[in-house]
């Protein structure tokens, strides 16, 4: 009896006395407990507010006043910014030999002023190629900087196996041996016994629709720079390879563009290539716009031609193409997405306070007899 109370109490049994290999209740006890501090024994001072009227009202319009103003300043900076968007991925379907209207739903516009634009286009066949001529109006001057993007749908450039086919070593300068290219390019490793470079996915899918300058009605000529529409952090990540040219072959979808194979000067340029460099930073949706050159000169008023060579196929994947040419804020491109859901919350934190406030103006006397006088029939009836 007495050794059980020991227990009970904490402390050593004879019993337990008399045994050395075994540990005392009070040493496991003890070794077991926390220390006693205030964040292990949960004693940190804490605050928690009191939800009350007159703390809730405030807070509320504090909110509103914060992100209504801020909603209307985006929605303002995104509306001032001017662009043309036309998906031009039908134009060998739809269009014929000579300018015809582009059908509206391919065409997206927004000038200032509210002013509109006429957009034509017209397809020309030769041996190898088709040329997609599109004519439209600028109503206005428009001032740069001004941004030609290009724009793909509906392709996945998140995939997991397709955003891992690469090998980074190759796109540093390394000369990958044959047996270590990574096995993430695969199938795009090799091409008729020689090293694909760049191997993988990524390169092999790139976008090689080009786009020719602006030609004005008057023959002068508005042109996009290539250069400079890279993010800097991925200049210095390509660098010049160090293979030989009689080492590697170009991509299976870049025949086109080297039929002969690569020269020392093509080995030069793909390095220093930012179009290339914006088409292997993958894009996280399926929808996306690529950057593909940018002008800081004035685009004046007046009608423009554009000829775009129409090498890349979308209908295989289901998708569309578009060529937009756009002024920019400091959001970036025409996307209200963010104005608007500061405007949504500035609109439901006025809303809330509101019917908070009317709650609290309107509410029911706490001592009003006639209710209490109801609540105690109601209690005799069930009784």
């Amino acid at each position: 009896m007495f050794s059980a109370l020991r227990r009970r109490l904490g402390r050593p049994s004879d019993d337990d006395a008399d045994d050395p290999f075994k540990e005392s209740t009070s040493t496991l006890t003890k070794s077991r407990r926390p220390p006693n501090t205030a964040f292990r024994q949960q004693r940190l001072k804490a605050w928690q507010p009191i939800l009350v009227p007159r703390v809730v009202l405030p807070l509320l319009l504090l909110v509103a006043l914060i992100c209504v103003p801020i909603g209307i300043g985006f929605v303002f900076a995104t509306y001032s910014i001017e662009k043309l968007e036309i998906n031009y991925g039908k134009c060998a379907d739809l269009a014929s030999s000579s300018f015809a209207d582009v059908p509206s739903k391919y065409v997206d516009y927004h000038f200032s002023g509210g002013k509109s634009s006429t957009v034509q286009w017209k397809k020309t066949i030769n041996e190898t190629d088709t040329v997609c001529t599109i004519q439209f109006d600028v109503p206005g001057d428009i001032h740069g900087p001004l941004y030609l993007y290009y724009k793909l749908t509906n392709f996945y450039q998140n995939h997991r196996k397709y955003v891992e086919s690469y090998d980074w070593k190759q796109l540093r300068g390394n000369a990958v041996p044959y047996d270590d290219v990574s096995s993430d390019c695969s199938p795009m490793r090799y091409r008729d016994d020689k090293i694909v470079y760049p191997c993988g996915l990524v390169a092999n899918s790139m976008f090689n629709d080009s786009f020719s300058s602006l030609t004005s009605s008057s023959g002068s000529e508005y042109e996009f720079s290539a250069k400079g529409i890279a993010w800097k952090s991925d200049l210095s990540l390509y660098k010049r390879t160090k293979y030989n040219t009689s080492d590697i072959v170009p991509p299976l979808n870049w025949i086109e563009k080297y039929p002969d194979g690569y020269s020392d000067e093509d080995l030069d340029s793909l390095a220093e290539d930012e179009r290339f460099m914006n088409w292997m930073k993958t894009a996280a949706l399926p929808s996306f716009m690529k950057l593909y050159g940018k002008s800081s000169d004035v685009l004046a008023k007046g009608t423009y031609t554009m000829d775009i060579v129409m090498r890349y196929e979308v209908s295989i994947f289901g998708g569309t193409k578009s060529v937009i040419v756009s002024t920019s804020s400091v959001l970036g491109g025409r996307h209200f997405s963010l104005g608007i859901c500061y405007l949504v919350v500035g609109g439901l934190s006025v809303l809330f306070m509101l019917v908070f406030l009317i709650k609290h103006v309107f509410t029911r006397k706490q001592t009003d007899h006639a209710f209490l006088e109801g609540l105690a029939g109601q209690e005799r009836e069930v009784l």
